[in-house]
C-alpha cells in the first residue's frame, strides 16, 4: 500500500514537473524568438525538421539567443518523454507471457490484442515476420475457422427473420446429399450431421500435399468427402468435419439469393464493423502481410529427419478449409472486434444468441473408431454450440492451418477479449512435420492471468 502510494505521489510529481518544464520552454521560445526578430537575424530551416516537426516551426543558428533557443528545442522531447504513461501492469504481464511463449513454443511472431470492455489493455506485435522484417499489429493472415462464427451468424440471422428454422432438413435444398431428409441445418452448424469430413481422406491430404497452392471447389470437396460412407445416424453422434459448413454455406446462398461472400459482407461483417477482413477465392493476402513458414508436408515429400525443411507457406490457397466464399484474411483489431461481436450476440436476437453458444452439447458425443479422432465427448474444455467454441465461460474459434495459428475468444462475465496470431520457428516442428495450436495455448495463458477466478480450462485430450 505504502509502495502504491509512493508510486502515485511520483507519478503526480513527474508529471507536473513536465508541464511546468514545458510552460518553461514555451516562455522562453517566445521571448527569444521576439528578440532575434528585433536583431534582424537570418534564419534556416531544416527540411529533415520539418519532416518530424510542425512547419511553422524554425530552427536557428549562429546566434546567442539562437543557441539557447536550439538547446531548447532539442530538449523538448526529453520534457515530453518524461509525461508519457509507462505500460500498465496488465500489458506488461501479458509482454512476460508472450515472451516465454515465444521461447518454450518457438514461435516466429505473436501478434496480440487483449481489451476489456472499451479499454484496449495491449495491442503488440512480437518477433519477425520474415528475416529483418519486424512483425506489426497492422499485420493480415487467413481467419479459418473464425469464418464459421460469421457463418453460423449468417444462420441465425436468417432464423431471427423466419426464413428457415434450425430443424429444417436440408433436402429442400440439397436433396441428393445422403440423408438429406434427416440432416438438418442444426446439424450442419453444430458438426452431429455424420458426414464424413474430407480433410481425414489420405487420398485429399496427399492431393493437397502434392499441391497447396490448389483451388478446391465445392465439387472437388464434396467428391472426396462422400467417397466414404456417412459415419454415424444423422444426431447420434458430434464429429468436427469441414464437410458440414461447407454445405452450409452453400444453402445459406440459396437461402439469401446471393453469393456467400456478399451476404457475409453485408449482414454481418460491416455491421459488426469489421474493416479489415476480406474473403477472396485465391491466395491473395492483403499488404501488409504475416508470413508464415511450415514443416507439415515432410512426411508427405518423405523428407528424412535429419534433413532441414521449412517452407514458406504465406499463400497456400486456405479455401479448402471454408465454404465457398469464405476463404477471409483479417487482422488482430477485427479479431479482438469479433471476439466481442459474436461473444455477446451483437447482431441476434436473445434466443438465437443462446442457441448458438449455450452448452447445449455438453456431455454429447463419443469416440468411433471410423471418425477417430474427430468424434469424441464434449466436456467442459471443449464443447461446440452453433459455429463456436465453447471451454469453461470463453466463447472461441481457434484455427489451426498453414503455418499460422490464431484464437479469438471472449469471457462474456468480464468482457474480456484476446486475439492471438502466430507464425512458427522451425523448432516448433517436429520430425513427422505436425505442431501445436499455440495461439490457443498463448490465450489460455493470457485468459488465465486476465480471470485468473474463471480462466480458460486446459483443453482435452482427444480421440
Amino acid at each position: 500500500m505504502v509502495l502504491k502510494r509512493l508510486l502515485r505521489f511520483e507519478r503526480h510529481v513527474c508529471g507536473f514537473t513536465s508541464y511546468f518544464f514545458l510552460f518553461l520552454l514555451t516562455f522562453v521560445t517566445i521571448l527569444l524568438t521576439f528578440l532575434m526578430k528585433t536583431s534582424r537575424v537570418e534564419t534556416r530551416s531544416l527540411p529533415a525538421l520539418a519532416r518530424c516537426y510542425p512547419r511553422s516551426f524554425t530552427f536557428y543558428v549562429a546566434h546567442p539567443a539562437r543557441s539557447i533557443l536550439t538547446s531548447s528545442f532539442f530538449l523538448l522531447p526529453f520534457f515530453c518523454a518524461s509525461a508519457v504513461t509507462p505500460q500498465s501492469e496488465q500489458a506488461s504481464g501479458i509482454t512476460a507471457i508472450v515472451q516465454k511463449a515465444m521461447k518454450t513454443e518457438h514461435l516466429r511472431a505473436v501478434i496480440v490484442k487483449v481489451t476489456q470492455g472499451d479499454k484496449v489493455v495491449i495491442s503488440q506485435a512480437f518477433g519477425e515476420s520474415m528475416t529483418g522484417v519486424p512483425a506489426t499489429t497492422a499485420m493480415r493472415f487467413p481467419n479459418g475457422a473464425v469464418a464459421f462464427a460469421y457463418v453460423s451468424t449468417l444462420l441465425m440471422e436468417f432464423v431471427d427473420e423466419y426464413k428457415v428454422k434450425l430443424d429444417d432438413t436440408i433436402d429442400r435444398w440439397m436433396p441428393t446429399l445422403p440423408e438429406a431428409n434427416k440432416v438438418t441445418l442444426k446439424m450442419l452448424a453444430n458438426q452431429t450431421s455424420g458426414y464424413p469430413d474430407f480433410e481425414t481422406d489420405p487420398a485429399w491430404l496427399a492431393a493437397w500435399s502434392a499441391n497447396p497452392f490448389h483451388i478446391w471447389t465445392f465439387e472437388e470437396r464434396l467428391k472426396y468427402a462422400f467417397a466414404r460412407p456417412v459415419q454415424f445416424a444423422p444426431g447420434t453422434n458430434w464429429s468436427y468435419a469441414h464437410t458440414n459448413f461447407m454445405i452450409l454455406g452453400e444453402i445459406l446462398t440459396k437461402i439469401g439469393k446471393k453469393p456467400l461472400d456478399t451476404l457475409l459482407r453485408e449482414k454481418v461483417l460491416i455491421p459488426i464493423g469489421l474493416k479489415n477482413t476480406t474473403a477472396s477465392q485465391t491466395s491473395d493476402i492483403p499488404s501488409p502481410v504475416l508470413h508464415a513458414f511450415d514443416s507439415e508436408r515432410r512426411g508427405t515429400l518423405k523428407i528424412p529427419p535429419n534433413i532441414a525443411f521449412y517452407e514458406e507457406s504465406s499463400f497456400w490457397n486456405a479455401q479448402w478449409g471454408t465454404p465457398m466464399g469464405a476463404n477471409e484474411t483479417t487482422n488482430i483489431d477485427d479479431m479482438a472486434t469479433t471476439a466481442v461481436k459474436v461473444g455477446t450476440g451483437a447482431l441476434l436476437s436473445k434466443s438465437s444468441y443462446q442457441a448458438m453458444t449455450a452448452p447445449n452439447l455438453l456431455g454429447f458425443g463419443h469416440k468411433q473408431d471410423n471418425c477417430a479422432p474427430s468424434c469424441f465427448t464434449q466436456v467442459n474444455g471443449y464443447n461446440y454450440g452453433i459455429g463456436v467454441v465453447r471451454s469453461g465461460s470463453w466463447l472461441l474459434q481457434n484455427p489451426l492451418l498453414g503455418g499460422y495459428s490464431a484464437t479469438e475468444a471472449y469471457l462474456p462475465s468480464k468482457k474480456i477479449a484476446i486475439a492471438v496470431a502466430v507464425t512458427f520457428a522451425p523448432e516448433a516442428f517436429d520430425s513427422q512435420g505436425n505442431y501445436a495450436n499455440s495461439s490457443d495455448a498463448l490465450f489460455r495463458s493470457i485468459g488465465t492471468y486476465m480471470a485468473p477466478d474463471d480462466p480458460p480450462p486446459p483443453v482435452p485430450e482427444k480421440g
